[in-house]
């Protein structure tokens, strides 16, 4: 898969941190609509050659999310043109520039550029507001810089449809668990982003993706 439709339908849900044979049969079963293989510096971290083996085990209507800091363009270009990644998730200092080049490098190695999503440290809705001129097709609203397993502050998005009144469609991420997920959801996010909520003693448990998986299914 190539490119990758996020579309504006459903609600979406993104597993992301898989690096086990184990994870990829968790989520066959469970059926998200993306997975994430980590690049980044990580607990999570995963090589380029076990990343290509697992996506060769993965439900094709599941797509495949590269995470990466201040990649090298080149780096996330091969994954995407080999079909590893179906989108790029950035969670460095990646300048509008360096997604523009991004894409025009992409759009050279496949039919469309690699579709992409810009993590944001989301401490006030400045931060939201000033990532929407990045040039990411997405925006993930993160804690951090991504892992810490920390929810950011919801009330932020409490003003009525704050996320669907922005140009740019966003991901929710950081500490979104089980017991938080539905909290998640009612502000109306593209999708979820769950990554140690997904987890038991630091891997993925198969339980907890399948009920966040029919969490976001059974939302309304």
């Amino acid at each position: 898969m190539k490119a990758a439709d996020c579309g504006l339908g459903r609600m979406k849900i993104k597993i992301c941190g898989l690096f086990r044979d184990d994870d990829i049969s968790f989520a066959n079963e469970a059926g998200p609509d993306y997975i994430g293989f980590v690049f980044a510096k990580s607990k999570r971290r995963i090589s380029p050659e076990c990343a290509a083996r697992l996506r060769a085990r993965l439900r094709h209507d599941i797509v495949p999310v590269g995470v990466f800091v201040n990649a090298p363009p080149e780096e996330i270009a091969a994954l995407y043109r080999d079909g590893v990644i179906g989108i790029a998730q950035l969670h460095g200092d990646e300048s509008r520039e360096y997604i523009a080049e991004l894409k025009e490098l992409t759009a050279s190695v496949s039919s469309v550029p690699v579709p992409v999503i810009k993590a944001v440290q989301t401490e006030s809705r400045e931060d939201i507001l000033g990532a929407v001129s990045s040039g990411a097709d997405y925006l993930l609203l993160d804690h951090g810089t991504g892992g810490t397993g920390k929810c950011f502050d919801w009330t932020l998005l409490e003003d009525g449809d704050f996320l669907n009144g922005l140009p740019v469609p966003c991901f929710l991420a950081g500490g979104v668990n089980v017991h938080n997920i539905e909290e998640a959801l009612r502000f109306k996010p593209l999708g979820i982003d769950v990554s140690s909520g997904a987890e038991t003693g630091s891997v993925k448990d198969r339980d907890k993706m399948i009920q966040l998986v029919q969490k976001v299914r059974n939302w309304k």
